[in-house]
């Protein structure tokens, strides 16, 4: 699933299934990133070149971007030179695991879910978006050994 909000000039495209709450988008550009706030997204609170940079920000790849007039787009997948390195896994400190390059992610039914150049992955089993890290192991004091 993704969700799309406008500001005429540039279209912010959210997708919750890789969302990891690190907060970035909030802490950095807090007029258009606002999660008490319905919708929590709203494009019209900062200028477009701002917005792009926030974006450009985001952990996870849950957040990317459109211009709307089509000549500018960022999706946060890797350089397509970088589509061919293997992909590298690194298990952050009493966090989830970090995967990065190339990569396909199938869900048990066969369907691609992901093929980010970056993705955090759930190691403390407590996320209510598994496969994906949700940050649930702040909550649970998760300790990697």
């Amino acid at each position: 699933m993704e969700k799309h909000y406008t500001n005429g000039e540039v279209t912010i495209i959210w997708k919750p299934d890789l969302c990891i709450h690190s907060a970035n988008c909030i802490r950095g550009l807090p007029d258009v990133f606002n999660n008490r706030a319905r919708p929590w997204i709203t494009p019209e609170g900062a200028e477009t070149n701002a917005i792009i940079e926030q974006v450009k920000k985001c952990p996870s790849g849950a957040l990317s971007y459109t211009m709307n007039d089509a000549t500018t787009s960022s999706d946060n997948k890797p350089e397509p030179e970088n589509l061919t390195a293997a992909a590298k896994l690194t298990g952050l400190a009493n966090g989830p695991l970090l995967v990065e390059g190339s990569f396909e992610y199938y869900n048990a039914k066969g369907e691609l879910i992901a093929t980010k150049g970056k993705a955090f992955l759930c190691r403390c089993g407590q996320s209510s978006n598994k496969p994906f890290c949700d940050s649930s192991h702040k909550k649970v004091g998760f300790q990697a050994e």
